[in-house]
This record gives structure tokens, C-alpha cells and sequence, in this order.
């Protein structure tokens, strides 16, 4: 019998029967017994595996939503129900429902209600009897994007009838803050006024339908044009209006606070009127909040959408805080693809590129002022980067060489007298010989003339007179060298690297550059962050240090002695394997879902997510005895716990996620779904050295998110 998954897989769009095809998909919703978000959620996994096309999409969408209505008992686990909805257990390591202590009293265990009677809309659907879906225009990971007709505005004969309308996906619904966050987002986003910056209307809602309506473009999206195989890359001259545009949207976005956190090729359309528009900034990160707006916003935009490795900066996949200096990065990736069609770092995460010591090859046809302002922009580090769209606009702008005789300083008059002063010094120099004075080991003055040359011209071309022979002292230009500079140590990676070998009960990641060094990762409580920093002091070369280091308590150094060799690994080799809280938060609160995100390295591989709880026993969220299937393709990202299958419970504290990436089974049988962390440490450590010597190092990754969990205040 062929599953929903396995029916989906089937689509070639090489021009086979598409009706073959749809009644594959028919026959498996009909016979599948599963509930409509979890087809949902397939749909979306194989569909970001390998994208169908829209028009495929969403008509795969609106059957599972048919199905759901027609049968609505597959969305119950006992059979046809009076409403329709599914009860999930939760809380990890907590006993199953039917065990739980009838008081309430032994378990914090809790229940989650799920609505599925949330409806799809698809082409030729109205949404608030005002807009009429007429074509799907793409698919995101926010939702699906349609052409829309406002009835409204037909009504009042208005020329231009359209809008473009969001719809989105079940996960932002799920939210009971979203559409309160999201109409927040649309205030400020109606800030962005912007002739470059597409226009946002407005958010609102049909039932359980959660949409955005904004500006309806006609033209192509940037990367239409990029991935054309026959776009090869365009002069400055033709790149030059494109990134102008591009630039002053983020300029203006930029001033107001916001960082686009998301800029790529497909967020920038090009018009059929040649206008550059930037769209996608409703989900925009504020970074310069008003002091005035203090109202809690529990619901952070940034959660909205991921970021495309591609183009996202090194401090973005490191998760730290907006900067607009991320969107200079994309910017500039996007520059040098219009000029070159190729990407500056071959599409290679910025971690990854930057670990491999990856550089950008200069443009054919490029002037140097320009190549050098892009090469700023690509810095992999944030503090080397252009700071501001603003600056980087300046430098790349085409160099108009104007009259030596007609420049002026920028300085005004300070600087003419400055130059007026090296002239003199430099004719000096030049045209009267040197005479300097030497000091003696026994501090007598010896002055010592050099030959005179005849008259010369110097640097400024004036012709200055040789000195007379045999002048007074007093009569000389008195010049004292200064003493040669301190030489600064050079500061390297092999010096930074036993360093941190050498803190004990840590997993610790470093880069330099300068005087710098940049230090990620985790170290005891008892060891502290005072001391690190006092150690990497007396490196030699070490200036400054940055931070992005967590203290961990002291009971999880047996975590980090098994774990951390493989942790480091990969984040030296660019981070391919990733896990974190669906909201990236690392407080959660009694009550909370916990729901993970996690990405797969560029291998096929096992994924196994481990919970280790404050009480010190692990228990494994993946896999486990409800979900057993753990095997990934290459590139692979999931989601897990969107089902309510964990809720946050005593005891509160501190506690760790761990990803476990392996090319082969991590355990040869299933392990209970909770157990003591010492036995499980034991069983992982020897597994992983076995795994490690047959595989290979760099085919096993780790990855951990440490948070902190607290009681219902």
C-alpha cells in the first residue's frame, strides 16, 4: 500500500500524468489513517526535500483539507468525536495519561487540545468576502503567496485592483499571540515608507486563516534573474542601479531600527518599470526599540522566518543579536553575483566558508576602489565589516577622477596646511641633504653631514637650492629619527588553540583576527568567564576578547567531556549541524512547549535529540517509542514537538538539548525513552569512538543548546 509520503515522491514533473499522480495522492489520504496537521507537516517535509511546483502545492493542501472535513474521525485516536480535535501527551520523562495521579498532585504533566478546523484556501477561494485568490505567485517558508483581487477597490473602480496577500502557515496559527504580534509588526513595517521597500498593508484574519496583504509587483524576483543558466554576471555600470536600490531600502530600513534578517536574491523584485523593491520586511528584526513602546511583546518576529545560509553572516548562524552589519553581508554576496553570476563563497555557509579560509576571487572589470569596498562587505568578521549601507553605497559608487588642481580636502583649510607642511619638510629632504644628530655611548654630540647633491627636483616639483658647504650647525634642518616601534606579536591560531585545550570541564571554539580573538562555546561555573579571559590575555598578540561563551554547572562536565570533542569539531568545520528552540529562546517557563528546530550536516545520517534534565536522567526525544524513524538525507532541517509532545516541568534549572549526528545507528536497539545520564554516557562515549574510527571525526557531529527553565511566577 503506498503511504501519503511515498505518493508525494512520486511526482517527476517531467510531463508524466498529472492525474496518475493526484489519484496516488487521493487514494492514500484515503486509506491513511492520519491526522490532518501531520499530513500537513509531510507535505511540508517532502516539499522542502524537493520543492513541487505552487500550483502542485497547494492542491495537495486543499485535499488533505477536504479529507480532514470528510473524515474527521482520522483526527482522533479513538474514533469518530464530537469535535475535532487530538489529545497529546506531554512533558518528557513524565508517566504516559492513563498512570497519572488522579489528584493531579504527583505529575506536571498537562494536556494540549489541537484544532484542526483550520482550512486551506487555495485558487479561486475569498478571503473576508473582499479577496479573490486568483494565482499562486510562490511559496515560502512564512506561507503561500497569492495574486488577489480587492473587491473593494474593483468596486470603486480603482485602476490598479490587486494586492499580493500572504496566507500563512499552520505554525504561525498555532500561536494564540501571533496575530497580535504580527498586526504589531505590521505597524512598524507601515513605517518603512520607501519607494525601494514594497508596501505593507495590513494583517488580518478569516476564521483561523492568518494573512498579510501588501503592494502586488509585476516583474521577476531577483533570483530569476541569477539563476538563469545563461546569466554570466553584468557590468558595474548595469549592476550599479540595482544595487543602489537595494542599498537605500536597507539604508532606509536601517535608520528606523530595523535589520532585514533575511535578505536574499528572492526577497528583491526587480519591476517591468526597472524599480527595485525589498519585500519581506514585516518579519524584519527591530534592533532600536522606542522607549515609549513597553508593552511585553511575548511573540519574537525573528522566529518567523529562517535565515538562507547562503547569505546569512557568521553572527547569524552564531545566533547572536541583529546587527545591520548581517544584511551588509547578504548585500554584498548579492553584488558580487550580479557582477560574476557565481556566489562569492560558492553558496558555502559563511561558518563553514570562513573555517575553510574560503576568499572571494576579484571581479573581472572591476576598479580597485570598488573591489575593495566589496571585499569589506564580505568580511567574515562583523567588527571588519562596512558598517553601514550608507558607507558601502559611498565607496562603490563609479570613481569620477576630477583635476588635481580642483580637489579639495575634505578637511578644508587644516588640511592644505598640513599638506603645505609635508611639501616643506619633503623639499627639505629632498633637495638639502640630510643632517642628523647621533647619539653617543658617551653622550657627546657628533654631527655628521651627508655629501650634497646638486640641485634637484622634488617630490611637490619645486626646485629646491642645494645646502651651502660647510653651513653652522645652527644654520642645518635638525632631524631625529624616531625609534623603531615595538614590534606586536602576531597573533595566531596555534597559540589560541592549547589555550583552550588546557580549561578544564569546557568545549570551547576560537577565531582571531588582529588583536582579537573570538571565543563560542561553554565553561564551568567554577572555572568562570573572568579566568578565561585573564588566561587568553597573556597570549601573545591578544588585545581584546569577545564572548559568546555560556557557563555551565558543574555536573554537566560529564556531559561535556563525552560530548564536547564532537561539538567543537563541528563548529569548526562551520556549524552543518544545528539544534535549538523553536524561538531560539533559552528561558522557558512551567507550561511552555518545547519545540526543536534541528538541521542535519552534508551527509545522509541518524539524528538523535537527547534531553538532559536537571534531575539527571536523559530522556531521548528522538528517537523514541512513538517515533522511531530518526534517518535524515543530507541538508535536512525538522522540526519536532509541534504535536505538543513536551511541555516544560519541574525541575526547574539548568539543562541541556544535545544533537547527535551519526552516518550509522547510533545503538544497534531502542533504549527506553527516559534513563540515568551516567549509564547513558557510558553506552554514547563508547558508541561514538567506534563510530568516530570506522566513519571518520568529521562524520560525527554534535551540537548543544543549553536553557534554563523556571516555575509559573
Amino acid at each position: 500500500m503506498t503511504s501519503f509520503a511515498q505518493a508525494i515522491r512520486t511526482y517527476r514533473g517531467d510531463g508524466g500524468s498529472r492525474d496518475e499522480f493526484f489519484a496516488g495522492v487521493d487514494g492514500a489520504l484515503a486509506t491513511e489513517q492520519t491526522p490532518a496537521k501531520r499530513l500537513m507537516e509531510i507535505l511540508d517535509e517532502e516539499h522542502a526535500a524537493r520543492p513541487l511546483p505552487p500550483d502542485i502545492y497547494a492542491a495537495i493542501r486543499r485535499r488533505i483539507e477536504h479529507t480532514a472535513r470528510v473524515h474527521p474521525e482520522a483526527d482522533s485516536p479513538t474514533g469518530p468525536a464530537s469535535r475535532d480535535e487530538t489529545r497529546l501527551q506531554t512533558s518528557p520523562g513524565f508517566a504516559p495519561p492513563q498512570s497519572r495521579d488522579p489528584s493531579g498532585t504527583g505529575s506536571q504533566a498537562t494536556q494540549v487540545m489541537v484544532d484542526h478546523d483550520q482550512q486551506m484556501k487555495g485558487v479561486g477561494d475569498t478571503l473576508n468576502g473582499r479577496f479573490v485568490l486568483e494565482e499562486c505567485l510562490g511559496i515560502g517558508g512564512m506561507g503561500t503567496v497569492y495574486k488577489a483581487l480587492d473587491l473593494r477597490k474593483l468596486e470603486a473602480s480603482d485602476r490598479r485592483p490587486y494586492v499580493a496577500i500572504k496566507v500563512l502557515n499552520l505554525q504561525f496559527r498555532g500561536n494564540p499571540q501571533s496575530l497580535i504580534a504580527l498586526q504589531r509588526e505590521a505597524r512598524k513595517a507601515q513605517q518603512l515608507a520607501h519607494r525601494n521597500i514594497v508596501t505593507v498593508y495590513d494583517f488580518d484574519r478569516d476564521g483561523q486563516i492568518v494573512y498579510l496583504t501588501m503592494e502586488y509587483l509585476s516583474g521577476q524576483p531577483l533570483s530569476r534573474l541569477l539563476r538563469n543558466p545563461n546569466f554570466k554576471g553584468m557590468p558595474f555600470s548595469e549592476v550599479f542601479p540595482i544595487f543602489k536600490g537595494m542599498a537605500n531600502a536597507l539604508a532606509y530600513a536601517h535608520e528606523r531600527g530595523f535589520v532585514h534578517c533575511d535578505f536574499k536574491p528572492p526577497n528583491v523584485f526587480l519591476t517591468d518599470t526597472s524599480e527595485v523593491k525589498v519585500i519581506d520586511f514585516g518579519i524584519s528584526r527591530v534592533i532600536q526599540r522606542p522607549e515609549e513602546e513597553t508593552e511585553a511583546t511575548v511573540f519574537d518576529p525573528g522566529s518567523l522566518g529562517a535565515m538562507t545560509p547562503a547569505y546569512a553572516s557568521p553572527e547569524m548562524m552564531e545566533h547572536r543579536e541583529p546587527d545591520p552589519r548581517d544584511d551588509i553581508y547578504a548585500l554584498g554576496c548579492i553584488t558580487y553575483e550580479l557582477l560574476t553570476g557565481k556566489h562569492p563563497f560558492d553558496r558555502v555557509p559563511a561558518l563553514q566558508a570562513r573555517s575553510a579560509g574560503m576568499k572571494p576571487q576579484r571581479p573581472e572589470h572591476l576598479g580597485n576602489r570598488q573591489w575593495k569596498a566589496l571585499k569589506a562587505a564580505l568580511a567574515f568578521e562583523r567588527e571588519a565589516r562596512t558598517p553601514s549601507v550608507v558607507q558601502f553605497l559611498e565607496e562603490i559608487a563609479e570613481e569620477h577622477a576630477a583635476p588635481a588642481s580642483g580637489r579639495k580636502a575634505k578637511n578644508g583649510g587644516g588640511s592644505k596646511v598640513a599638506i603645505g607642511a609635508a611639501a616643506v619638510v619633503a623639499a627639505l629632504i629632498a633637495g638639502a641633504g640630510y643632517y642628523f644628530y647621533e647619539q653617543s655611548g658617551t653622550n657627546e654630540e657628533t654631527a655628521r653631514e651627508t655629501p650634497a647633491r646638486p640641485s634637484e627636483e622634488s617630490a611637490t616639483g619645486t626646485v629646491t637650492p642645494r645646502a651651502p658647504a660647510g653651513a653652522p650647525p645652527a644654520s642645518v634642518v635638525a632631524l631625529t629619527p624616531a625609534a623603531p616601534p615595538t614590534p606586536v606579536p602576531e597573533l595566531t591560531m596555534a597559540a589560541v588553540t592549547p589555550v583552550l585545550a588546557s580549561v578544564p570541564c569546557s568545549a570551547l571554539v576560537a577565531s582571531v583576527h588582529d588583536q582579537t580573538v573570538d571565543v563560542q562555546g561553554f565553561v564551568s561555573q567554577k572555572f568562570g568567564l573572568a579566568r578565561l579571559k585573564e588566561t587568553l590575555g597573556r597570549v601573545p598578540g591578544v588585545k581584546t576578547t569577545n564572548f559568546g561563551v555560556q557557563q555551565v554547572a558543574d555536573d554537566k562536565c560529564d556531559l561535556l567531556k563525552v560530548f564536547g570533542p564532537f561539538w567543537t569539531a563541528n563548529r569548526q568545520s562551520g556549524r552543518p549541524a544545528s539544534v535549538h528552540t523553536r524561538s531560539r529562546a533559552t528561558r522557558l517557563t512551567e507550561g511552555d512547549p518545547l519545540i526543536i528546530d534541528l538541521m542535519t550536516p552534508a551527509f545522509e545520517s541518524y539524528v538523535n535529540v537527547d534531553y538532559f534534565m536537571l534531575d539527571g536522567s536523559v530522556v531521548h526525544l528522538l528517537p523514541n517509542a512513538r517515533s522511531r524513524d530518526n534517518q535524515a538525507p543530507a541538508n535536512y532541517t525538522a522540526t519536532i514537538g509541534t504535536m505538543g509532545d513536551w511541555v516544560v516541568g519541574k525541575p526547574f534549572g539548568s539543562e541541556m538539548i544535545v544533537l547527535t549526528v551519526t552516518p550509522a545507528p547510533l545503538f544497534d536497539s531502542a533504549r527506553p525513552d527516559s534513563e540515568a545520564r551516567p549509564e547513558y554516557l557510558r553506552a554514547v562515549e563508547k558508541r561514538l569512538s567506534a563510530l568516530a574510527g570506522k566513519y571518520g571525526r568529521d562524520h560525527v557531529a554534535v551540537d548543544i543548546f543549553q536553557i534554563t527553565t523556571q516555575g509559573k511566577k
